[in-house]
């Protein structure tokens, strides 16, 4: 790769091209870059005239669960007064539905009520995705249990269905199978909607391979009728073919059933010494109900659905404020939303880039509940997809670019609020300091808080940044209730944000430092405690190895945390020997990802404590995914547990390097980077790096110039960078005395601009300038005639003032001379 010497004799410049287009979808959920139209129904309330509550208990159940599902959209149409049995909703006596609602409840272990598991096993959910109403049911009742009032919440570990490893059944490596089985329905029923560009997941894809990626985790093998594939038409109704949902349903079943029955389960080595197996979905205990501070969200988003275009609201606060995906928008397992750039798509239109947004209607409730209380708490966890973004928004309840209530953007690695109040500016942002390179592109836990007392504080992963508000305390009381809510984007499409959110949680309280801690500590995303039976090998009834498990991503699972403890209180190890633990998975040691390989401890009661243990390790490991969450089988192999349970291991042979691959031709020049840019100019000026001017421009700057030499990751906002550097570094050459009659000897920089230039001045300057700047015998640069015409040219211009030049205007020319040679390509480029 070469530089022409037209290249060469400018700066480079940044060309911004915006294609938009809308891409409008009926049955498939929609998408738009406007703001959406309030589209919420009004379901009506029930007024409550009977008995008062006779405990305060019966009132914390009346305003807890009792006012959230009385409603006829709700359980209010069937197990009223006069209704089904049980009432616990009875619009006519309080005290009834609460003695009727604690036959359907568990309050110790919200989670496991009756009410919630029969809708979890499809009974009446009022949403498009019953696990909402999963959320939202057990929200109510741990509410109700007094879970919320801000303890720390614990998780009652359960014995698991003991299961010998190897007996289930794996996906086969290749897509041949499913081409014949599964895939001839997906695609005959399901390719309007489900294929790139248009919703996720892509299982109608024309691509087989991806097809078949996304269709693993919603396909059961052991139990066909579970598939999601089958449950989404027999439970939830979703798009079902010519009307008919039991049919569909059948028709999806049995292609599954086919594809099941041509599949064998993966043996396991008999020689290994192994724990009982797991499934992650049907054996892993859920812990996301223990630790985090939440009394006073009113609006939280778990993304824990995983596909359809709604991102629901499970804070339980009426209205539910939910999102609507729209644009370049995915579904992350393990709960999250990916949100990327505008792009086109296989038919040529451009999809715009990833955003979820909320109805102006339901977004008020941020305004009535938030003003109500003068102070809030934005809490996020997040993973920026680069460090380049500038005004990106992440999450806004604004009208506009230009007018909000509130925001958290991006700006390259700053973390900035732009907030709304009776003290300050709505579009001026606090951020945090540049050279703290806090944001980074990885997944991390960020609160913005605002009390009247404290102004805006930011947190990112549980620490204080430090910064100071520099506006004082005010009132949210100008706040617009017309306002939505987004994520990615502003509501007019033109601030995106590309990265991937876990979860968002509004509340009308600022948190405390010691609670955005615990709720950084407690971490985000579906987490499981997995219980692997040992009883067996130690000797001790009801003994587990426990591991905290997590879909990290959509490749991967996170294993950490490892505790033995045995279920039977009156038990306790005694010199029990533990070396080698292994995770195994679908029938096999995992290749990778083996931190307990060295283990080596003993279980004893000196260490073990009952009711929760003797930790094993603080080490954890990532392992790849192969089937989804559905289907992957987890077991433990050990090289000896207990007396006589050993395996001798030969480890292999290492395998042989790989050949060199053939890497695409480099570019023949480079960009100098940011320590040589400054390094260089800092020489070829005769200005020190650590002169007070120029040091605080290259620290304010230092971020936005080149890390790397590849010329091919050359950005607009590198050549601003040098361009401010080149400015401050020519600006305290020439304002100094001795720095600019060494470096232009013989210039007067006395003489006033219409005679300073004339032929033999301009030559004073341009010569210096072509000497200490601009290299020789360079076949790819521009000649020194070229130079010199691009120089004349902006003399002419900068001199032509009319007789009315300011009286600096000598140095100002000088100046800007300087800064154009010294901040072009010729010495950014080597």
């Amino acid at each position: 790769m070469t530089i022409s010497s037209r290249q060469g004799k400018r700066s480079l410049k940044s060309i911004l091209a915006i294609f938009t287009a809308a891409i409008l979808l009926t049955a498939c959920g929609g998408e738009s870059t406007e703001q959406l139209p309030d589209t919420s129904a009004n379901t009506g309330t029930v007024s409550y005239n009977g008995p008062a509550p006779a405990t305060d208990d019966v009132l914390n159940f009346k305003q807890s669960v009792w006012d959230n599902l009385v409603t006829q959209d709700k359980c209010g149409a069937c197990h009223n007064a006069g209704g089904q049995s049980p009432a616990f909703v009875n619009e006519q006596d309080i005290n009834a539905a609460y003695a009727q609602a604690n036959t359907v409840v568990n309050l110790s272990d919200p989670s496991q009520s009756a009410m919630v598991t029969k809708v979890a096993g499809g009974h009446n959910c009022w949403v498009s995705s019953t696990s909402v109403c999963v959320d939202l049911l057990t929200t109510y009742i741990s509410n109700w249990a007094g879970g919320s009032a801000g303890s720390v919440k614990t998780v009652e570990l359960r014995a698991p269905t003991p299961k010998d490893p190897g007996t289930t059944l794996a996906f086969p490596a290749d897509s041949g199978e499913f081409a014949s089985t599964v895939y001839p329905v997906l695609t005959t029923y399901c390719s309007d909607c489900h294929v790139e560009g248009i919703q996720t997941p892509y299982i109608g894809s024309t691509d087989i391979d991806t097809a078949y990626e996304q269709s693993k985790s919603r396909i059961s093998l052991e139990s066909p009728s579970d598939s999601r594939f089958v449950q989404r038409l027999r439970t939830d109704f979703h798009n079902c073919w010519d009307g008919d949902c039991a049919t569909s349903a059948d028709i999806m079943q049995m292609a599954i059933e086919d594809f099941a029955g041509l599949q064998q389960a993966s043996p396991v080595d008999p020689a290994l010494v192994t724990s009982n197996a797991l499934n992650l979905a049907d054996d892993g205990l859920l812990a996301n109900s223990g630790g985090r501070y939440e009394d006073n969200i009113i609006a939280l988003y778990e993304f824990k659905t995983g596909e359809g275009q709604t991102a629901f609201d499970t804070s339980g606060i009426s209205p539910a404020l939910n999102l609507t995906l729209s644009g370049n928008a995915e579904w992350v397992g393990g709960w999250g939303i990916d949100l990327g750039p505008a792009y086109e798509n296989e038919q040529q239109l451009m999809v715009p880039a990833g955003k979820a947004q909320g109805s102006t209607s339901d977004s008020s409730k941020l305004h009535n509940l938030l003003t109500a209380s003068g102070e809030y708490s934005i809490e996020a966890w997040v993973a920026p997809g680069n460090i380049t973004q500038e005004d990106a928004r992440i999450i806004t309840y604004s009208g506009s670019a230009t007018t909000r209530n509130v925001t958290l953007s991006q700006t390259l690695q700053r973390y900035e609020v732009l907030h709304r109040s009776t003290a300050s500016d709505e579009n001026t942002p606090f951020a945090t300091q540049d050279a703290d390179e806090l944001l980074q592109a990885t997944l991390q836990h960020v609160v913005v808080n605002y009390s009247p007392g404290t102004g805006r504080q930011i947190f990112v992963n549980g620490e204080p940044t430090g910064d100071i508000d520099p506006d004082g305390a005010g009132l949210l009381s100008e706040w617009d209730d017309s306002f939505a809510l987004v994520l990615g984007n502003e509501t007019d499409g033109n601030s995106p944000w590309q990265g991937a959110i876990r979860m968002v949680a509004i509340h009308n309280r600022a948190l405390t430092p010691e609670q955005v801690k615990v709720n950084f500590d407690v971490g985000v995303g579906q987490k499981f405690y997995l219980l692997f039976g040992v009883s067996d090998l130690v000797s001790l009834p009801q003994s587990y190895i426990v591991f905290e498990v997590s879909q990290f991503d959509s490749y991967s699972y996170r294993f950490t945390s490892p505790f033995f403890i045995s279920l039977d209180n009156s038990v306790e190890p005694s010199n029990i020997p533990l070396k080698g633990m292994r995770l195994g998975i679908n029938g096999k040691e995992a290749t990778v990802g083996q931190a307990w390989a060295n283990l080596d401890v003993v279980l004893t009661g000196d260490d073990y404590e009952p009711g929760t243990g003797q930790p094993l390790s603080r080490l954890g490991t990532v392992i790849a995914l192969e089937n989804g969450p559905e289907s992957d089988e987890f077991f433990l192999t050990f090289d000896q547990l207990g007396s006589g349970n050993t395996f001798v291991r030969s480890e292999p042979a290492a395998p042989p390097a790989a050949e060199a691959g053939d890497l695409d031709p480099s570019p023949e020049i480079g960009l100098k980077t940011f320590d040589e840019i400054n390094e260089s100019m800092a020489r070829m000026t005769g200005v020190s790096k650590t002169q007070t001017d120029v040091y605080d421009t290259y620290i304010t700057v230092k971020q936005q110039l080149p890390t790397v030499e590849n010329i091919r990751g050359f950005l607009s906002s590198h050549q601003m960078a040098v361009t401010q550097m080149a400015i401050q570094y020519c600006n305290v050459l020439v304002s100094n005395s001795q720095l600019r009659s060494d470096f232009f000897p013989g210039f007067d920089f006395s003489a006033p601009v219409a005679t300073a230039f004339d032929h033999g001045g301009r030559s004073l300057i341009i010569d210096p300038l072509l000497l200490r700047f601009v290299g020789v015998n360079l076949a790819s640069q521009p000649t020194d005639l070229e130079i010199e015409n691009e120089l004349n040219n902006l003399m002419d211009s900068l001199t032509s003032c009319s007789g009315s030049c300011p009286a600096d205007r000598t140095e100002t020319v000088v100046k800007a001379s300087c800064a154009a040679v010294l901040g072009s390509a010729t010495t950014l480029v080597q």
